[in-house]
């Protein structure tokens, strides 16, 4: 008999117990479903037959790409999971759901809670404000607290949020951060302050974060080939909801859209997305690692790479720089320089756009999309 699929809103009281009935087959597979569900609705079908009766959860997502897809997770693959992120933390604990389960994420939030015999706290209902984080930490009663956040969550805490925020960030044995990259600033700012962060890499394919720290968990196989990461093990999704014609995952193995290297002591560094390369006169430039070094100058506190078209290079390496308010301005010149310490001079920026905040997409990673537009805009009149 075909295993029925469930809708449920993801805030709903009844989310926990449907979770379990469906990570133990005792119910229906679950879709979460966001605050506006129409478009889940018509692009999932729940009234169709599942691909398979393992299907615990089918995870609405829009990936990388914008393209709506429907992950299909298995019991297996979510309790592989969170038992390798149970080992990696050093324990079970009680978590803060800051995270809406319709993400992974969040959802993760909820299985490794299950398997911890442990009810999470839940941040208030509406947008995510360094107050209801505060509310909502005040409610852990275990010895060991987990929560998992985004960047810009993490930037709200730290940068706005104020000693309360600090102390509650604090309490907690390990912050998961994830769902985009992290600048080198913000995790300088939050570690520096005694808040135990740890980085993680993953996606609803993957049943949320499967690499910690450039480590993966236990059971998970990273690779690279042809510059892309490949990612297997138990954790791994069955495939795409009412889409056989998507080919990602294929043998017992991801092959993602991120570009990375895997040093020699085994730590995956991500380079960011393949479609986002710039190519500056035959040069193949990572803006993620431009990024990076950007902000490991005391001048810089967050930056953006982004390709402008050049008729002499192609493309041409643009950064938008947020900088630290207390320090003058430097040059063009020595960011450039600074760059090159660390990459190929080639991958230096040529031009650089100041900026009091870079936009962001709600997931918490940079809206390269908004970022080129707005820079093109101004570089234009620049140049006029």
């Amino acid at each position: 008999m075909t295993r029925p699929l469930r809708a449920l809103p993801a805030r709903s009281e009844l989310m926990l117990e449907a979770l379990a009935a469906a990570l133990d087959g005792s119910g229906p597979a679950l879709l979460p479903l966001p605050p506006e569900p129409s478009r889940v609705l018509a692009e999932m079908r729940p009234d169709e037959p599942l691909e398979h009766d393992d299907i615990a959860v089918v995870v609405p997502t829009s990936g990388s790409t914008g393209q709506a897809k429907g992950v299909l997770l298995t019991s297996a693959a979510l309790t592989a999971s969170a038992v390798a992120t149970a080992a990696h933390l050093g324990g079970q604990g009680q978590w803060l759901l800051a995270i809406p389960a319709t993400h992974v994420g969040g959802l993760q939030v909820l299985v490794r809670s299950l398997l911890a015999g442990t009810a999470p706290a839940i941040m208030p209902a509406g947008p995510f404000t360094p107050a209801g984080f505060v509310q909502a930490s005040a409610l852990l009663r275990a010895d060991r607290r987990y929560v998992s956040l985004v960047p810009t969550q993490l930037r709200r805490l730290v940068h706005n949020g104020g000693p309360a925020a600090l102390d509650a960030l604090r309490s907690f044995d390990t912050v998961l951060l994830g769902g985009a990259a992290a600048s080198c600033s913000l995790l300088s700012a939050a570690r520096d302050a005694g808040v135990r962060v740890v980085t993680t890499y993953g996606m609803s394919e993957t049943a949320g974060g499967c690499v910690y720290d450039g480590a993966p968990l236990d059971g998970v196989r990273v690779s690279i080939q042809d510059g892309l990461i490949r990612l297997a093990g138990p954790v791994l999704a069955s495939g795409y909801r009412l889409r056989p014609d998507l080919q990602a995952l294929r043998e017992g193995v991801f092959t993602t859209s991120d570009l990375g290297v895997l040093e020699p002591d085994g730590v995956l560094r991500v380079l960011g997305r393949a479609d986002d390369m710039i190519v500056t006169g035959g040069e193949k430039v990572a803006p993620l690692a431009v990024e990076a070094a950007l902000e490991q100058h005391p001048w810089v506190a967050e930056a953006g790479v982004v390709a402008l078209p050049d008729a002499e290079w192609g493309q041409r390496v643009l950064a938008c720089v947020v900088p630290v308010p207390s320090l003058p301005p430097v040059g063009l010149g020595e960011l450039r320089d600074h760059v090159a310490m660390t990459l190929p001079r080639s991958w230096a920026p040529r031009a650089v756009l100041v900026y009091d905040a870079l936009p962001m997409l709600s997931s918490g990673k940079l809206d390269r999309r908004a970022l080129r537009l707005e820079a093109s805009t101004r570089a234009g009149e620049m140049d006029t």
